[in-house]
């Protein structure tokens, strides 16, 4: 920064004595002294989530996460690194990471270390040099403890579920932080290299494609890549004794399919070889499958833990247990539908979580109709009728207990069913198409979604939203 015209005209000791003073300016400017800090170079410790003000970060958009870890099924204890590689979307002298437990060891910023300090489930990072806006960075976290499994609002469990032999990882909504730091919200989508050791005899399942095995001092080294943007909540890993079967579809999609053979039921067996029917009946609503791989994965949970299926990206995660099946094929035709609305296209916001759920319980209802089990008409009827489904829009949950309740799912499903109603066979099953490709590997938010169907179809379709999605009341009739 160049002196004033008028000072350059001081004598020098005036400009020598005057330095000192400019140099205290000029750092309370950028930011980089200790008191008055400009607020921009610090990344904000949520993504401004209504429902979850706490997931996510500011400051920063990641692009890649490298993941190198070793787990002990005796101790249920896990070591390693993450790599978080982003780009700062601001100027930042620090920034947060979510992880909750487990204790640092270190942190790295591009090779440089870097000090840090935690609260609560933040993991705050000052690098040794601040960063630029648009700068590209790679932050190492070196970590290790025993996972936690958490709980969520609505009471369900997440996070890290050990077995009796492993453990399963799941993060819908949260859980991604118990086991890597991350920017754990669904908007910051990225890629995924996961490398995990576990003892020999033991297998790791994890989203995407196993671009290599390796085995050496008794323990067994597996590494998945997912190339295609994933949100947090999507990300598993799941270790254990598996049956795994490798196949494809008739189209040549590979599938890799991982069963516990204590889940290995007649019922969910009889479901998994329908996954090439499922998907290539989906692709027909839905347009081409988004991903270069697919398959499950089912293990064996302890009871009362993660009973619950789930959309992990490419490869949907189905709890088995003593009891029930442990994948129905209403639940396998659900969780694969999602691998268009919320996997491809996720939902920006959590109160936008409708876009998933309303698509895959109408995609159940079109299923059932295709078996010749319940028509559309009988389905859509016993939603309206379900008082459980008009407690609030579904497009505005109320409390984050309420991200999975039924208005979301069966009054979402509703949406869809008035959509086609008023638009006709034809255009809707075109919209149906088109939708997932609009935003494809992308976020995309209720208003964006409302806003296609009216630019898509050039009608105004206010009404039937105002009503069937936003309404807080339950019309007289279906």
């Amino acid at each position: 920064m160049p002196l004033p015209p008028l000072v350059r005209r001081w004598p020098r000791a005036a400009r020598l004595a005057l330095l000192p003073l400019l140099l205290t300016c000029c750092l309370s400017c950028t930011g980089g002294g200790s008191g008055g800090a400009d607020p921009s170079v610090a990344g904000a410790p949520g993504a401004g989530d209504r429902l979850f003000p706490e997931a996510g970060n500011g400051g920063y958009d990641v692009t890649h996460y490298g993941l190198d870890l070793s787990y002990d099924p005796a101790s249920g204890r896990l070591s390693g690194s993450t790599a978080v590689t982003a780009t700062a979307t601001q100027r930042l002298a620090r920034f947060d990471l979510d992880l909750s437990g487990l204790t640092v060891a270190s942190v790295a910023v591009g090779g440089r270390p870097a000090t840090f300090s935690r609260a609560g489930d933040e993991l705050t990072v000052r690098p040794a040099r601040p960063l630029a806006r648009g700068a590209r960075f790679t932050a190492t976290v070196a970590y290790a403890g025993v996972p936690a499994t958490l709980t969520d609002p609505d009471g369900s469990k997440e996070g890290w579920l050990r077995t009796s032999d492993g453990a399963v990882a799941l993060g819908e909504p949260v859980g991604a932080m118990a086991w890597f730091p991350c920017d754990n919200h669904p908007s910051d989508k990225a890629a995924f290299d996961l490398t995990v050791s576990v003892p020999n005899g033991l297998t790791a399942v994890s989203n995407g494609e196993l671009a290599a095995t390796t085995r050496a001092g008794g323990r067994s080294v597996f590494h998945w890549r997912t190339s295609r943007p994933m949100a947090t909540y999507l990300a598993t890993l799941a270790i254990g004794h598996f049956t795994v079967s490798r196949s494809a579809t008739p189209g040549g999609l590979p599938l890799y399919t991982a069963v516990d053979p204590r889940s290995d039921d007649p019922e969910t067996a009889a479901a998994l070889r329908r996954i090439p029917e499922i998907l290539d009946w989906e692709s027909g609503l839905f347009g081409p499958y988004p991903f270069a791989s697919s398959g499950a994965i089912v293990a064996h949970l302890p009871s009362g833990e993660g009973g619950y299926a789930l959309e992990t990206q490419n490869r949907p995660f189905f709890p088995g247990a003593d009891g029930p099946p442990a994948a129905p094929l209403s639940t396998l035709v659900h969780e694969m539908s999602h691998q268009w609305v919320g996997d491809s296209v996720t939902p920006r916001s959590w109160q936008d979580i409708w876009l998933n759920e309303g698509f895959a319980t109408y995609t159940e209802w079109l299923w059932a109709a295709h078996e010749g089990g319940d028509s559309l008409d009988t389905s859509a009827a016993a939603a309206f009728g379900d008082s459980a489904a008009w407690a609030f829009p579904p497009a505005s949950p109320p409390t984050a207990a309420d991200v999975f309740a039924p208005p979301v799912y069966r009054r979402g499903a509703l949406v869809l069913y008035e959509l086609r109603r008023t638009l006709g066979d034809s255009t809707f099953f075109r919209l149906l198409r088109a939708w997932p490709a609009e935003h494809r590997y992308g976020n995309a938010s209720t208003a964006d979604f409302t806003a296609f169907c009216h630019r898509f179809t050039g009608r105004d379709l206010t009404p039937l939203f105002r009503t069937w999605l936003y309404g807080t009341s339950k019309p007289a009739q279906l």
